[in-house]
């Protein structure tokens, strides 16, 4: 990795606040904002409103909550991060109505294509330090000996 201009003492650090944030992030619109401000019911019927069906709203609940307290810890970070992505898509398609900006009115889909972003970065350098998981699923489109960042 050193013709990659990465510097191999930090990146890990770099993955673990990235891998924290996410989860904090995940965590807050999970439990925070469909559990309590919204309550699951509520959130069922808004998800009916948009037409899908009311149980996907607990799917999402569970997989916000509980990825993002797996990403906090580390564990199965690829894994968590990767399995996050078609959710994100689903909440930025969701959005593309209401422009770009998050702030507009029924929210933007700056935010949700931020955090695919963000999680597709994570789900390619693995958990960083402190990561739960010290060995995480490979990476098929890398050679051996490229995944430094994931066991750090």
């Amino acid at each position: 990795m050193s013709d990659q201009n990465i510097n191999s003492q930090t990146a890990p650090y770099g993955a673990l606040l990235l891998r924290v944030s996410l989860g904090v992030m995940f965590i807050a619109h999970g439990l925070i904002l469909k559990y309590f401000t919204f309550t699951l019911g509520g959130t069922a019927q808004y998800f009916e409103s948009i037409g899908y069906p009311g149980f996907l709203a607990y799917v999402v609940f569970a997989a916000e909550t509980l990825g993002g307290i797996a990403l906090i810890l580390g564990f199965q970070t690829r894994l968590v991060a990767f399995a996050l992505v078609p959710l994100l898509i689903g909440a930025m398609l969701e959005h593309t109505g209401n422009g770009w900006v998050f702030s507009a009115q029924g929210g933007g889909w700056e935010y949700p294509l931020f955090l695919i972003i963000a999680s597709i970065v994570q789900g390619l350098l693995g958990g960083g330090a402190f990561a739960l998981t010290k060995r995480e699923f490979p990476l098929p489109l890398l050679p051996a000996g490229d995944d430094a960042l994931a066991s750090r």
